[in-house]
């Protein structure tokens, strides 16, 4: 809930219009993956929060790859664009691939550059989170459970 208020106040600084829920009961599914790479607060905040989904989007609009990280993460990562002919072959793409044997950059240069801006997008709102959450002064008995600032951070609601 306090990630929810905390976006709702950055969307409005923002100007950005956060869409109505359609029902209170709906929740959007968060994949596995990224409740790993988001964290459960984060995750749940993205299943029920329009503005949280708002301001994550809105950061991720914002991000600006360079061509020079994209082709870097593309040189650094070959195994993830072997072929699958490749894959079935067992070709090890930083020791014996043909030059066929990995999809050309150029093919897969505007997914790589989306997942960097979606990732740098995720970076920017931690970051915004962790700095708005700073400002926020809990009424006593009700801190966050598992803050260790608190001297009770074992407490439950």
């Amino acid at each position: 809930m306090v990630t929810d208020e905390l976006a709702r106040r950055a969307c409005a600084d923002r100007g950005l219009k956060v869409p109505e829920e359609v029902s209170p009961v709906s929740v959007l599914a968060v994949a596995e993956s990224d409740v790993a790479d988001l964290g459960s607060i984060v995750a749940a905040a993205l299943a029920h929060s329009p503005a949280v989904r708002t301001l994550l989007a809105a950061l991720e609009a914002e991000q600006t790859v360079p061509e020079s990280a994209v082709r870097d993460y593309y040189d650094r990562n070959l195994d993830r664009f072997l072929t699958p002919d490749a894959l079935r072959r067992g070709v090890d793409p930083f020791d014996e691939a043909a030059p066929g044997d990995t999809l050309p950059y150029d093919e897969v240069r505007d997914h790589i550059s989306r997942e960097l801006r979606t990732a740098a997008g995720r970076q920017a709102f931690f970051g915004w989170l962790d700095q708005a959450r700073g400002a926020v002064t809990y009424s006593h008995g009700h801190e966050h459970p598992g803050d260790p600032s608190h001297p009770d951070h074992e407490h439950r609601h």
